[in-house]
């Protein structure tokens, strides 16, 4: 008896890739094109179409950019075949390359936003290495961090605050922000980006 597909638990990867090589087809690309347009080796292009490989965030936003869609369109796939909600488990989230990352510093982006605009970017950032300075960091919208694990001073414009396990902190994101100095490890936060909306008219 052959067995039924789970159409419960789509796969990110597949998916992604399957909008990828979809949008690629549509611009009349080749691989070896998108990878001269992108920076991107052939190979890793062909894995990641074929849902042989997760992409970091950092090159999911230049494939994008050169098949001229927003990145939240290399998504669509994975949303129209889940349900309402998005379950990611344990250890899933997908490792964000972002500025400041460094070995012993890892991003885990927890929710990939599939709407026309992007809403909010929820993070598990883990920090178990003091070696290097951490950048200061600046964008549009608010931020929320709640403290797991861990003690850290995190600077917010010209203070400084000592977060603890169960601390949460708020600020404006275009205020200046990032960590100042880390106490005890392993630390472990959530941090949660929420955008501005464009009001309708």
């Amino acid at each position: 008896m052959d067995k039924l597909p789970d159409t419960h638990s789509p796969s990110l990867e597949n998916d992604v890739g399957a909008a990828i090589r979809e949008l690629r087809k549509r611009h009349e690309l080749t691989i070896a094109q998108l990878s001269e347009q992108t920076g991107v080796s052939r190979g890793m292009l062909s894995k990641i179409e074929t849902g042989q490989t997760t992409a970091s965030l950092d090159t999911l936003a230049r494939i994008a950019r050169a098949l001229g869609v927003s990145m939240a369109m290399l998504f669509s796939r994975y949303d129209a075949v889940g349900a309402s909600a998005q379950h990611i488990k344990k250890g899933a989230g997908m490792e964000v390359v972002r500025r400041g990352t460094k070995s012993g510093h890892t991003y885990h982006l927890l929710s990939y936003d599939t709407g026309p605009t992007k809403l909010f970017e929820p993070f598990l950032i883990t920090m178990d290495d003091d070696s290097q300075r951490y950048p200061t960091f600046h964008h549009p919208g608010s931020e929320f961090i709640y403290m797991l694990e861990g003690e850290l001073e995190y600077r917010c414009g010209q203070q400084t605050y000592l977060l603890e396990p169960g601390d949460s902190l708020t600020f404006q994101g275009t205020v200046p922000h990032g960590p100042e100095k880390l106490h005890r490890f392993p630390i472990k936060f959530l941090s949660v980006i929420v955008y501005p909306q464009a009001q309708e008219g």
